[in-house]
Parts: structure tokens; C-alpha cells; sequence
């Protein structure tokens, strides 16, 4: 190559999934795209990829995105005419203990809820499909009928051809090795074979997306570990048309292989690759066989199938995998740049490739992809996910952990402790039990005295160890006083003479508010859609505190800062270090913090809804009259270094009134049955403030704001779907992903579900169409089985708010 070239759309990586985004992009219009590859086409992990394809997740738009993978397969090879070798036979999922068909009943419900076909299987009901294994232990299999398994190599060359039929351009043997960025933009890209002006990069580097990222300055945790897996000799007599097979109490997985079979699975001690960083020309290569690290699988895939005891390996292949910090893919757009997207860390990558592909070529050209894909976005990460000191002993657990039992409630063991609140070892000595969000410790449950500070996780909840206690916390809220530490709560300033007016912009509430204010509000998209959910605290004319949850940080920081203006007049200031919070809340909360405060705290002097800074003790205090649990109670946001001396004071001044400390695990169930919404689960981009039953929020007279006239007009005609609370008759285990049913259709999934030990019911919630809102007769399904549902409006608990403003 000679001189420097421009390519609109760069697109570095030929594996599958840059092979579907320019595949994909072809099909909307763009024509001058270019996929750069350092050796051929699927050299990475593409080549050597097992191929198998199922589409069942616990998201349900990550469900639906693969679907749109096997909507492609079905018809891609006509279209091409390239062999793909796609067998729509189907995947079973064998249960061999109690726990692992509870698993799979969940499984069967989000499926149903999901809209997608799956079956619950007898024993020999799976044999039929899959003759070849033994029963032994097998209690029953789920099936689905649409799932199957692809050649990985095939698959990509047409998705390949694809693209340069309709004008994308592929060029192998081309390394990138450096990046120019300038203004916030990659303005150029450095090869090996000369240079490249483009006005778009997408990361599609696979095992090197962190390598590629950091050419850029752009954090993308996507590493890679040894996965291998056992190619057979052929087996006599084996049927044509069976499915894919997963046995993942045994730790393995099966895919029929011209007349043999492929066995893998997950062993509990892979090694990672190349921690020291990948060495620049490996390609189409593999790893050497290890044998002796195989030999668990090996063993457990003779007992399913004992056949391959008596046939020779033709093959056993030990290749790199990508993994990222939560073993789910990185993509979108990165926060850091304003042209530089990532589509990487794809451990099922054959399966996602075609949904995946589509859902990144419409957040290239559209700003976002029609599916909310909020559990796959590059934004979900902090900076620890991109070390390689966090990264690869975390790889190797979620490697480990693949076929482990995912019961609600299960916490990462390695890597822990990497964000400690002040009070941490404080917590601690009082029988704090830890969860980890965003690398954040924070406190799940307090353990009694005499009890083991340890979770015993179970898919109902009422059956885990700290059912009892999470209620006695819950009551203590409800009835008493309560301390909570949020320190991991995001926290923000935005400064300048322009604050406001950026801020009412972004905003469906009136941010004009005197200082002193504090205003629950969202952020939407031009479709109405609710990117953030916020609140602020307006604590002088032009400065504006805002927090929010610990793992949206970065999403919300980067949806607010490209849309401040760029004349600098508003900026953001990340202070989330610079201050602990902690929650003081019940009734008996003020009588608390009167005893330590220096200022009147009365509601007359401290209303709800808004901030002061007081003095508490010896400290000064940020003190907000909000929260998320329902009750009386203040967020004291406090400078780091005071906040064990703020903790102190208030739990001697609390003594008198059974102060107690309570953790996450009963903030989820008190805010709940209060009615409060979480964004990524209750409320998304799917769903505007309308629908979800916050319009009290938007002030459609204050003037323009984003998303301002598709508001006006749902307020006008009314909306489709409408966020509706359910309670259950019987006391089934809600988690969300529940299917709720009318007239014995399934009419919503549930957003949230959880146990209200206040009105003694299982609760959930989920949005129904509008035509239902004012019905009853509801069905909540939870792991196969149904329980009567009684639909509510508004709030079971203080629904006039009497106690929030008391």
C-alpha cells in the first residue's frame, strides 16, 4: 500500500463479528466500509470456535438479539451461496441434581416469558434425541428446538462475501499498529503497510481488543484463556440429526462432528493466554494439547457417553478465547472518544455473531441499537475491569464457574475487595456480608451474633440463610432507626455559568430550582426513552451534585458530558472518592440525628426534597432528605476522611432507639413495595418516564428538553404499555424474567420481583399493555409454577407518602 487511504467505516478484526458489522452496515446503506485483518479471514477465534448456537440468556433483549443470529443463518447461504453447514437440530440441557432442574425451570419460565419455544424433557424423552449417552443421574433435560450448530469458518466467509457483494472492502495481512486521536476523534490509523483517515473505528480485535483499545487511549476488557476441547474418531451408528447436548453438572458440552462428536466443557483450571500481552504475529494457530488438564472432562464425558471410551481422538484443540471481566460481551460505543466503537470479549461469538453484527451496524449509523442491550455495554465497566491484575484471575473463575450453579444471590469469589468504603472493616466486625457492585464491597446482610457472616445462596429465597434476617433488617427500616452504608454510589458535579440551562436541557423536570433543592428526575433519549435515572442537588447558582448507582457512573457521566455545551461553560467533575455516604433512615431518624447535629433538622427547617449542610459531630455534612427505601431519612454525604467519625457518633447517639445496620439485600425489598424503580431492570431506553408511571416528573412547560415531543404527544393520546405492580397468592420466588399471563397467554415478563415482608407477599413488577392496566385475573409463572396475581395502583406501602415527608 502506498499513500494514506480513507475509509469511512474502519472495522479492525475479520472474525465473525467484524465480518456481521460490515455485513450488516452493507444492508443500511454504507458503502465505503473496510474490515483491516492481520492475517486471514477468521484467524482468531473464529476458526477454531466449536460452532455451537443457542440463544437462551437471562436478558431477554440479549435473547432476542440471538434469535436474530438464527433468523440469519436460516437464510444466509441461499443468499450467498457459500456453505455454512447450519443444522437447525435443536440444543438439549440435561438436569442431574434437584438444584439443576430448578435452574432449568427457571430457564423453561424466561422462555416462555421471552417469547421463545423450549421443552421440558423425561430421561428417555432425551435419549430419543440424543441415543448415545447414558442415563445414569439424569433427572430431565430442557430442549430447544430452534437452536443448532454451524461451521464457525464457514459462517464467516459468507457473512465475508456478503459484505463485498454489496461494496465492503477486506483486506488481510494488514496489522494496525498505532492510532492518531485528536479533539476526541481517531483521526487516523497506523498499519504495518502505511496509514489510513477515517472517520469511524470499530474494535472488532477479539482476544486483542484491549491491546487495539489502548492504541487509542480506550479501555476494553477483553483478554483471553486456553479452552479446548475433544474432536473423536468416528462413532459407529450415530444418527444425523442429533442436537447439540449440554451436561453442565458434568462440566461438559457435545456437538455432533462429521461422523464423530465434539466434546468440551469448563474445567476449573484453565490457564489464561498470554498474560504478558499476545504475541504480534499469532494468527491461525493453536495452543499445544494438554491432556492431562483435559483428563476431568474426559472422564466425565465417558460416563455420559460412554461410546467415546472405545474410539481413538482424532484431534484435541487447545485454542484462545476471549473472555471480559464479566465473561459477557463489550460492546458500543466507548465512553472516552466520539468515533470509536467496540465490539469484543465474545465467548459465544458464533452464536451472537449475526445479532450481534446487527445490532452494532445500527448503533453506528441509527446512534443506537433498536434492542436496549444495557448487560453487554462497554459503559458497564471501571477501571479495574481493564487491568490485567484484575482481569486474568477473574477470567479464569468465570471460565471455572461456566457451568456452575447460578443461583440469585451467587457472589465472585476472586478479585474482591478492590473498592472498600471507609467503614469497611467496621461493617465488617459487625458481621457485614459482602456483595461486590462495580468493584464496590458492599454490605448484603448483617449476620446476628452467633451466626456464620457467610451467603448460602438458593433459588428460593425463603430457603437461604439470610431470609430471616433480611426481614428483621427490612422491620427495623420500617419501625425504628437504620444506618446504611452508600458509599459506592456515583457521585458528580456539574459546574459552570451554563449548568443549569445544559442541565434543563438534558432533563424531563425543571431544574431551575432554588439552591437547596434536591429533584428526582430522567434523562431520555429523542425517543423519550429514560437513559439515566437521577437526583440532583442544586447546592449554589451554578453548581448541581448529582448521584447515582454505583455500576451506572459511567454510562450516565458519558450520556450527560456529550450533551454539555463545547464552550465550556458546564463541566463534570467526577467527586464519587471524595466522599461517603451514609444513609440514616425509619421513624425514629430524626430523633437520631437531632442528638448530633448542630442545626435544626425539623421538617419545618429540612423539608423533603432538599439539602443543607450541616454539622454533624465534628464533620461537615452533605445532608440530603431523600432515599430509596420509603421512610423518613437523610443520605449524609460526607467527606471521606469523617465518615467513620459520622458513623460513630450516630450509632452511640442511635443506641437508645436499637439502631441497626442494614444492608443491600433489604434495601431492594423496601424499595419495592414502596414502588421505587431501578434503571436497568424497571426502567430502560425502551421505556419512557410515562409509561413507567413517572410523568409527575416531566414538566412539559419549563421548554425544549431531549425527548420533550414524543413526551408531549404520550401525554396527549396516552401510552401503549404501562408499568403495573402484582402481588402473588402463593409465595413463589421472584427474581424477574417471570412470565405473567391473561386469558392463558403470557401478556409482560416481570422487570423486578422480590418478597415484601411487610405485606407478606411475593411482588413484582411488569409492564402490561394498556388495554390490561385496569384488568385482574393475572398469572405470575416462576420456575414452572403459577400463582394468582392481584394487579395494584400505585405503591402497598405509604402510598400518599406520609412517612417519606413526616
Amino acid at each position: 500500500m502506498t499513500g494514506r487511504q480513507h475509509a469511512e467505516i474502519l472495522i479492525i478484526g475479520a472474525g465473525i463479528i467484524g465480518c456481521s458489522i460490515a455485513y450488516h452496515l452493507t444492508r443500511m446503506g454504507k458503502k465505503d466500509v473496510v474490515i483491516l485483518e492481520k492475517s486471514g479471514i477468521t484467524h482468531g477465534a473464529t476458526w477454531h470456535a466449536a460452532g455451537l448456537v443457542g440463544q437462551l440468556r437471562s436478558s431477554r433483549n440479549v435473547t432476542r438479539m440471538l434469535r436474530h443470529s438464527v433468523e440469519l443463518y436460516d437464510k444466509l447461504e441461499a443468499e450467498t451461496g457459500m456453505a455454512i453447514d447450519w443444522k437447525k437440530y435443536g440444543s438439549l440441557r440435561l438436569a442431574c441434581s434437584t438444584e439443576r432442574e430448578m435452574e432449568n425451570k427457571r430457564s423453561l419460565t424466561m422462555a416462555k416469558s421471552f417469547g421463545l419455544e423450549m421443552q421440558e424433557l423425561s430421561p428417555k424423552e432425551s435419549q430419543d434425541l440424543f441415543p448415545i449417552m447414558s442415563l445414569e443421574d439424569v433427572r430431565s433435560a430442557v430442549y430447544i428446538p430452534s437452536d443448532g450448530y454451524i461451521d464457525p469458518a464457514g459462517v464467516c466467509q459468507a457473512l465475508a462475501k456478503g459484505a463485498k457483494d454489496k461494496g465492503a472492502r477486506i483486506i488481510v495481512g494488514e496489522r494496525v499498529t498505532g492510532m492518531t486521536v485528536e479533539n476526541r476523534r481517531v483521526v487516523g490509523v497506523t498499519t504495518d503497510r502505511g496509514d489510513w483517515a477515517c472517520d469511524l473505528v470499530v474494535n472488532c480485535a477479539g482476544m486483542w481488543g484491549h491491546e487495539v483499545g489502548e492504541m487509542a487511549g480506550i479501555r476494553v476488557p477483553s483478554f483471553a484463556v486456553e479452552h479446548q476441547y475433544l474432536i473423536t474418531d468416528p462413532l459407529p451408528d450415530v444418527p444425523k440429526r442429533m442436537p447439540t447436548m449440554r451436561d453442565p453438572d458434568h462440566l461438559v458440552y457435545y456437538k455432533p462432528e462429521v461422523r464423530g462428536l465434539v466434546i468440551g466443557g469448563y474445567e476449573p483450571d484453565t490457564l489464561p493466554f498470554a498474560p504478558g500481552g499476545i504475541p504480534k504475529h499469532f494468527a491461525q494457530e493453536l495452543l499445544p494439547g494438554n491432556f492431562e488438564r483435559f483428563e476431568l472432562l474426559a472422564k466425565l464425558g465417558g460416563k455420559r457417553t460412554p461410546i467415546i471410551n472405545t474410539v481413538g481422538v482424532r484431534q484435541l484443540i487447545n485454542g484462545p478465547i476471549p473472555y471480559s471481566a464479566d465473561s459477557d460481551f463489550v460492546m458500543g460505543k466507548s465512553p472516552e472518544l466520539d468515533n470509536f466503537f467496540v465490539s469484543a470479549g465474545f465467548l459465544y461469538g458464533i452464536a451472537a455473531g449475526g445479532g450481534a453484527g446487527r445490532m452494532m451496524a445500527e448503533w453506528i449509523v441509527d446512534g443506537a441499537p433498536s434492542l436496549n442491550l444495557w448487560p453487554l455495554d462497554v459503559r458497564r465497566f471501571n477501571f479495574h475491569h481493564n487491568t490485567r491484575h484484575f482481569m486474568y484471575p477473574r477470567a479464569v473463575e468465570l471460565y471455572g464457574h461456566h457451568y456452575k450453579l447460578h443461583r440469585p444471590g451467587d457472589e465472585h469469589e476472586t478479585m474482591r475487595g478492590i473498592r472498600r468504603s471507609p467503614l469497611y472493616e467496621t461493617l465488617k466486625g459487625r458481621g457485614a456480608v459482602f456483595g461486590s457492585r462495580g468493584g464496590w464491597e458492599r454490605p448484603n446482610w448483617f449476620a446476628p451474633a452467633g451466626v456464620k457472616p457467610v451467603d448460602e445462596p438458593a433459588f428460593d429465597r425463603a430457603r437461604t440463610n439470610w431470609f430471616a434476617h433480611v426481614g428483621a433488617e427490612h422491620k427495623a427500616v420500617r419501625e425504628g432507626v437504620a444506618l446504611i452504608d452508600q458509599t459506592s454510589f456515583a457521585k458528580f458535579e456539574i459546574i459552570g455559568a451554563g449548568a443549569m440551562a445544559a442541565l434543563q436541557k438534558l432533563a424531563v423536570s425543571d431544574m431551575n430550582k432554588p439552591v437547596g433543592s434536591t429533584i428526582y428526575t430522567q434523562l431520555c433519549n429523542e425517543k423519550g426513552g429514560i437513559e439515566c435515572d437521577l437526583t440532583f442537588s442544586r447546592v449554589a447558582q451554578d453548581r448541581y451534585y448529582f448521584v447515582t448507582g454505583s455500576a451506572f457512573g459511567l454510562h450516565d457521566r458519558q450520556w450527560i458530558e456529550s450533551h454539555l455545551p463545547r464552550d465550556g461553560s458546564a463541566q463534570i467533575v467526577d467527586v464519587t472518592s471524595a466522599r461517603a455516604v451514609i444513609n440514616i433512615c425509619g421513624p425514629k431518624a430524626r430523633d437520631v440525628l437531632a442528638l448530633v447535629a448542630e442545626e435544626d433538622i425539623s421538617n419545618a427547617a429540612f423539608p423533603f426534597s432538599t439539602c443543607r449542610q450541616i454539622t454533624v459531630g465534628a464533620a461537615p455534612v452533605l445532608a440530603i432528605r431523600i432515599g430509596f427505601v420509603g421512610e423518613l431519612g437523610w443520605e449524609l454525604h460526607v467527606p471521606t476522611e469523617y465518615a467513620a467519625h459520622v458513623y460513630e457518633v450516630l450509632r452511640q447517639a442511635g443506641e437508645a432507639f436499637g439502631i441497626r445496620d442494614v444492608g443491600y439485600r433489604a434495601i431492594d425489598s423496601l424499595r419495592m413495595e414502596k414502588g421505587y424503580l431501578y434503571w436497568s431492570s424497571d426502567i430502560t431506553p425502551d421505556y419512557s418516564p410515562y409509561e413507567a408511571g413517572l410523568g409527575f416528573r416531566v414538566n412539559l412547560k419549563k421548554g425544549d428538553f431531549i425527548g420533550r415531543d414524543v413526551l408531549a404527544k404520550q401525554k396527549a393520546e396516552g401510552v401503549r404499555p404501562r408499568l403495573c405492580t402484582f402481588t402473588l397468592e402463593k409465595p413463589l420466588p421472584l427474581y424477574g424474567g417471570e412470565a405473567v399471563i391473561h386469558g392463558g397467554k403470557v401478556v409482560g415478563v416481570t422487570t423486578s420481583g422480590n418478597f415484601s415482608y411487610t405485606t407478606q407477599r411475593s411482588v413484582a413488577y411488569a409492564y402490561l399493555p394498556l388495554s390490561l392496566c385496569e384488568a385482574q385475573g393475572f398469572v405470575v409463572e416462576s420456575f414452572t409454577e403459577q400463582s394468582p396475581a392481584t394487579r395494584h395502583d400505585g405503591p402497598l406501602y405509604d402510598a400518599k407518602n406520609e412517612r417519606l415527608k413526616a
